[in-house]
This record gives structure tokens, C-alpha cells and sequence, in this order.
């Protein structure tokens, strides 16, 4: 595993790893991980995604290796780490993933550094207030009961919610709770990036000017999927593919039809990228179905 690195975001130090540096022909890829995640939350998908990109893991503020911030912070705040994490990396422009809370701030760091930020992949988030639709009422109960619970129970709840049902949930479950190396976000972390996400207000996402897809499970309980439809209609040119059946952590749920819809999507020959939808925009979404154990997905170029 390489080593952890370290970038200085005001007061903060931002921990962020390198992976496949010596692919030099290979472009980046920032991932930015949701809320309570470390860079390690991305899992089997990492793997995939390694054989396409050099990649940049960020720990959030708070989270992983990264500096716990006295008090609270924005999404905007979230979005200047990332851009000193690349500056730190020596890393001029790159392609970026962000999934739920990080999906915020990768909205937020192609408005504000729209020249850092090569292509943009949105997965399971939202516009923000107050024109997102809310939160599903299953995840509004959980929250409600979180301070009551033993942290430990939070966590297994929380993780229960952010997956569909099905047969191999538990064994996810399992996974998700027991990642080598991870640490655990505090409870004070935890509330202080759900209030960054809570109060992040709807910016104009017209003005992202960088080629974007958007990705989100059919089944998500965390953030409503129709958020992802009204992501795909604001941002000019941009592409919807739901995953029917998943849930908000679809890259665990379907590592291999995640990694091929964003590799699909980064490496498509310019200027007329697609990945098999017709042409339009989010109103012609594709949509994906589940891949059985062994399937492969297969995301054509051009029309």
C-alpha cells in the first residue's frame, strides 16, 4: 500500500495517498469518500479503478489520517482541501469522483476551481437545499435515533441502511465494518460533516463547465435517487446511469458495473463522449442492471 501523504489546508493537515504513480500515461483521478468515510471506504472498486487511472485517496477533515478542525466547516471548506491536496501533490488538473457528502464537494471544487478539474463523476448526492429532495423518511428515523444509540450499534445501523436488501447484504455488512486500517469516525465528526452536508445550499451546478456523469442505485435510502435525475438535467451535458436495485453504497454493492460506467465514461475518445446513451441528456439516462457473479459490463462509445 503507499504511504500516506500530507497537505496543509490552513491550519489542517489533509492526509491523501498516491496510487499508480508510475502509469505516468495513466490520468488522475480524485476520489472524494461521504460522510464518515476514509479514503480506505472505496474498496473493490479501488482495484478496478487502479488498471484505468492514477489515483489521489483524500481523508475528509476529521476522518482517517486527517486533522480533527476545532469547530464546524462548510462543504466549501471540504473543496479547499481537496485543491491543496493537489497542490501539494504537484498535480495541476485531474479527473474527480465523489460519492454522497463527497459528491458536494466535488460539485463544489469544479465551481470554484473550475481549472483543476478535468472530468466530474457524481454518485449517490444531491444539489443541496433547497432544491434537492429530502431525505428518504428510513434514513430520517435512523438519525433521529443515532444519539440514543451505542456507537457501535450506529455504525451497524447506519451501514444496514446504506445497502440494499438482498441475500449478500450481511456479508457486506461484515466487510464494510471490519476495513483494515480504518479508524472510526468520532461522534463529533460525524455530526459536524452531517451539518456541512445539511446546510450546503443548492449552488449553481449550471455553471460546471466540466463533462459530467452521474451515478446513483435505485434503491438508495440515504439520498432520494431522483436527486441524481435533477443533478443530470441542471449540469449542461451531463449523463445519468442508474443502477436499479442498489443502494447509496453501490461501489460495494457492484464494484465491477461502477468502475466500468466511470471508466466508460473518463475514457471515452473526445469530443463526442458517451456511454451508450442516446442523445439528449439526463431525460435519456441509461439504466443498468444488476451484473451477476462473473458478468462483465460492457458501455459502448458514441451513438
Amino acid at each position: 500500500m503507499s504511504r500516506t501523504r500530507y497537505a496543509r489546508s490552513e491550519t489542517l493537515r489533509i492526509a491523501y495517498e498516491l496510487r499508480g504513480t508510475m502509469h505516468w500515461r495513466r490520468p488522475w483521478l480524485v476520489l472524494i469518500q461521504g460522510m464518515g468515510m476514509d479514503r480506505r471506504g472505496w474498496g473493490p472498486v479501488l482495484t478496478r479503478l487502479r488498471r484505468h487511472f492514477r489515483l489521489v485517496l483524500v481523508d475528509n477533515r476529521g476522518v482517517g489520517h486527517s486533522d480533527l478542525p476545532a469547530g464546524s466547516f462548510t462543504v466549501a471548506d471540504m473543496a479547499a482541501d481537496v485543491a491543496a491536496v493537489l497542490d501539494a501533490a504537484g498535480i495541476r488538473r485531474a479527473h474527480v469522483l465523489g460519492a454522497s457528502l463527497g459528491g458536494m464537494v466535488a460539485q463544489e471544487l469544479a465551481l470554484r476551481h473550475p481549472d483543476r478539474v478535468d472530468d466530474l463523476v457524481l454518485a449517490c448526492t444531491t444539489p443541496g437545499w433547497p432544491f434537492a429532495y429530502p431525505m428518504p423518511a428510513r434514513s430520517v428515523r435512523l438519525l433521529a435515533r443515532t444519539a440514543s444509540l451505542p456507537a457501535e450499534t450506529a455504525r451497524l445501523r447506519h451501514t444496514e441502511n446504506a445497502l440494499a436488501a438482498g441475500p449478500g447484504r450481511a456479508e457486506l455488512v461484515r466487510r464494510l465494518l471490519e476495513r483494515p486500517g480504518s479508524r472510526p469516525p468520532g461522534s463529533g465528526v460525524l455530526s459536524a460533516q452531517s451539518i456541512a452536508g445539511s446546510r450546503y445550499a443548492g449552488r449553481p451546478v449550471a455553471r460546471i463547465r466540466a463533462r459530467t456523469l452521474v451515478l446513483h442505485g435505485g434503491a438508495d435510502t440515504v439520498v432520494d435517487p431522483r436527486n441524481g435525475r435533477l443533478l443530470a438535467a441542471r449540469i449542461p451535458g451531463a449523463r445519468l446511469v442508474t443502477f436499479p436495485g442498489l443502494g447509496h453504497l453501490l461501489f460495494w454493492e457492484d464494484p465491477d458495473g461502477f468502475a466500468a460506467a466511470v471508466a466508460s465514461f473518463l475514457l471515452a475518445p473526445r469530443p463526442n463522449r458517451d456511454i451508450g446513451c442516446s442523445e439528449g441528456g439526463a431525460d435519456d439516462g441509461l439504466v443498468l442492471g444488476q451484473a451477476r457473479r462473473g458478468d462483465r459490463w460492457r458501455l459502448r462509445h458514441g451513438p
